[in-house]
């Protein structure tokens, strides 16, 4: 084998390196996300209300389950098994994972919940 066909086999299956706004794209995304997250995993334990007490705990576990699928996703995007048009779908995904962080905010913090009439 000639040092060509070694540099070939070394090279990634999809795409070749990653650019610096790539990485800082990921990054944004990635602390907002985590940001978002952590903020309403908080949340939901803090805000302990009897009413309501058990559905943020829900709501934090069913964050938790997204946050597990979502990373799997990442990891294996990086390790170059999944193809470069599944960086759309891991956008995608933590967009969707930040608005139900959002509405899990709203909803433990009883946004909207309180009639004044």
């Amino acid at each position: 084998m000639s040092q060509r066909d070694l540099d070939s086999m070394d090279r990634p299956l999809f795409g070749g390196a990653p650019t610096s706004t790539d990485r800082v794209i990921n990054l944004v995304v990635g602390m907002l996300t985590t940001i978002m997250v952590v903020v309403t995993i908080v949340l939901a334990l803090v805000f302990y209300h009897k009413p309501r007490a058990g559905l943020n705990i829900f709501f934090a576990i069913v964050i938790l389950f997204i946050c597990g699928s979502h990373v799997v996703l990442i990891y294996w995007y990086r390790q170059g098994d999944l193809d470069p048009k599944f960086r759309r779908m891991i956008f995608y995904n933590a967009f969707t994972l930040v608005l139900l962080c959002i509405a899990g905010n709203l909803y433990i913090n009883g946004v909207g919940t309180s009639c004044t009439s």
